[in-house]
């Protein structure tokens, strides 16, 4: 089994906050999109829609309990990276894992959505 994507359910201001942020900040591409009846966007990375957005009026900051802590992502450039949070002011934490020579970078999104993003091999 393999994670196919993964959804974000918003008001549609924080939701054009959250696209904003996944492509500009982070590379990913805005991509085809089934026309389903509420609007919304489908994210890709390597031709793959692994981010989906809805507009939802249902959900809000801090409406329900939530235990997910982050997603994480593995990249490569981690330089690259870095400077693209800093460029865009986005506040980040740094870690690295001396028994996987692995740099992590900690973050979130605008909706508040824990990110990590590992770098193997890079520090």
């Amino acid at each position: 089994m393999q994670l196919d994507h993964f959804n974000i359910a918003a008001p549609m201001d924080v939701l054009e906050k959250v696209r904003q942020f996944y492509v500009d900040v982070l590379g990913f591409e805005d991509g085809v999109r089934p026309a389903f009846s509420r609007p919304g966007y489908w994210l890709y990375a390597e031709g793959k829609p692994c981010i989906h957005l809805i507009e939802s009026m249902d959900h809000y900051p801090a409406d329900r309990q939530v235990f997910l802590d982050h997603i994480a992502f593995r990249a490569e450039g981690l330089d690259a990276m870095r400077e693209r949070l800093d460029r865009n002011g986005v506040v980040y934490r740094s870690s690295y894992i001396d028994e996987f020579a692995m740099t992590q970078l900690f973050f979130h999104d605008p909706a508040g959505t824990g990110l990590e993003i590992n770098f193997p091999g890079e520090s």
